[in-house]
């Protein structure tokens, strides 16, 4: 069986949404959610979450003592430390076969959805070397010089028949330590895109996605 630990990279600070990582969202501290998910996820075989918060290292040793802390070292807590940075030095606390990223900002993904991801990318492995998640979008694109992206202005086409592209959503990632050290990134010479739903993929970036992640776990749970 292959082993494959869970990374959750939480820092304490955050710009843009203070404190989100440990803020409630539909009645428990946003960690808590993406870590309950991670936790009945079969194929993963150990947790750990690098941090430096303090809220956060105390509820996980009060409510989940099998997931291993590992303290954020001092030189790399900037906001501008490059995540494969952190991660390059977090591979190295625990042994495995493969490493799965996620975050907590993403309270949404299913177990199911981890699980089948991470069962896909083994059956084809080694020919995809890495993994990513992503949402599918069929929309009108256009960059900051007024081109179109992905398609020709002068033949309007139905936006779901326009050839889809895809956004790298950042909900998980699966990669080799080898491959992290060699390339300094998670992703391989040869990536497997995973596709989930858009409302799985919300992503807490501003106030406004934590408001929505909030309504729709609100939803999904049946509280008010």
């Amino acid at each position: 069986m292959n082993q494959i630990a869970a990374l959750v990279p939480m820092r304490h600070n955050s710009q843009r949404v203070p404190g989100k990582n440990y803020r409630p969202l539909a009645g428990k501290p946003l960690y808590r959610h993406i870590i309950e998910t991670l936790l009945v996820v079969p194929e993963i075989t150990s947790i750990m979450v690098d941090t430096d918060s303090e809220p956060v290292i105390a509820g996980l040793r009060r409510d989940f003592p099998q997931v291993r802390l590992i303290t954020r070292p001092e030189h790399l807590r900037a906001p501008e430390i490059p995540m494969n940075e952190i991660l390059a030095h977090d591979t190295a606390q625990v042994e495995a076969d493969f490493y799965l990223q996620t975050h907590s900002t993403n309270p949404l993904l299913k177990a199911e959805t981890v699980s089948a991801a991470i069962s896909g990318f083994l059956s084809k492995y080694p020919a995809f070397d890495s993994m990513f998640s992503v949402t599918r979008l069929q929309t009108r694109l256009w960059d900051s010089l007024t081109r179109p992206i992905n398609h020709n202005p002068a033949i309007l086409l139905q936006t779901q028949d326009l050839p889809p592209v895809y956004e790298e959503n950042s909900c998980f990632y699966l990669f080799t330590r080898q491959n992290l050290l060699s390339r300094r990134n998670r992703l391989g010479e040869r990536p497997l895109m995973i596709e989930i739903s858009r409302l799985e993929a919300v992503d807490i970036d501003e106030e406004a996605d934590f408001e929505i992640a909030d309504l729709l776990m609100r939803r999904r749970l049946g509280i008010a």
